[in-house]
């Protein structure tokens, strides 16, 4: 009854079943860990903003990395911005996805070390190759408060440090980068301005970090697991119906033959 199971193309139906149940299990198991992730993320990110904040010098320093353990920790340094140094960021976006650069400022501290201040977004100039306007940065010594992240690296955002750029522009926020251009030392890592709030609103404050989303993660690993449940009740559907269409057809030629002739099947009377 089921002998048509053995031909090659339900062998190859089946295993095809076969190979596609463990792959989508695989996949909704790559789904739920990226569900997990962003969740571990978002907790990470809001208790690192509710943090009480400490000097930046204490979390970082020449040369340090940061680590992903202080993301977004508020800290707070106090110098004297230098605006001689002061670089743009190209190709970065507003709060409502406008295209422009940020403002990397570097603050002298008082031991004499720098910190790199990203001061928010301002429009680009009207052709790549020109310094933006820019707002002044405030004069004399001043106490900044913001929230610390890493260097930016091509690997982790994607973006590309390209060469031969116009003067005073960059791709990535790098404090080795900046170290060399300066030829001081540079705390590693970076502050995201927070306070004091800049006149004018500009340059536009960078927004805090999403950490209410969760994204669609779990969702399509609830899909694929769904799919891996239909894929046997697939099968059984269509061998149940090819197993129908099968009786049906021989029903059909047995219907269809024609009766034998009596008439025909007597044997002619011998002379």
């Amino acid at each position: 009854m089921y002998r048509f199971l053995l031909s090659r193309q339900w062998v190859i139906l089946t295993l095809i079943a076969l190979v596609l149940i463990p792959t989508m299990i695989e996949l909704g198991l790559w789904q739920f860990h990226r569900h997990e992730n962003r969740v571990a993320q978002n907790t990470l990110i809001a208790d690192n903003l509710k943090a009480k904040p400490v000097p930046v010098e204490r979390l970082t320093s020449p040369g340090h990395t940061v680590p992903r353990a202080d993301y977004w920790r508020p800290v707070t340094a106090t110098g004297t911005f230098d605006t001689a140094h002061e670089v743009v960021v190209r190709r970065r976006t507003s709060s409502d996805d406008r295209v422009g650069v940020h403002v990397l400022t570097p603050l002298v501290l008082r031991d004499g070390r720098i910190v790199l201040v990203n001061r928010g977004w301002v429009p680009a100039a009207a052709d790549q190759h020109s310094y933006p306007p820019v707002p002044p940065a405030p004069k004399g010594e001043v106490t900044v408060s913001g929230r610390l992240k890493a260097d930016e690296t091509t690997g982790a955002s994607g973006i590309k440090d390209l060469k031969g750029l116009p003067d005073r522009q960059v791709m990535l926020i790098s404090s080795r980068q900046q170290a060399e251009l300066i030829g001081r030392e540079v705390l590693g890592g970076y502050l995201e301005l927070t306070a004091p709030e800049p006149a004018g609103d500009t340059p536009e404050p960078i927004a805090e970090p999403d950490h209410d989303s969760i994204g669609p993660h779990m969702a399509y690993a609830v899909q694929w697991w769904l799919f891996v449940a239909g894929v046997p009740v697939g099968w059984v559907i269509l061998v149940r119906r090819e197993k129908r269409d099968r009786e049906a057809a021989a029903a059909s030629d047995v219907a269809g033959s024609p009766e034998p002739d009596p008439a025909a099947a007597q044997v002619a009377p011998s002379r």
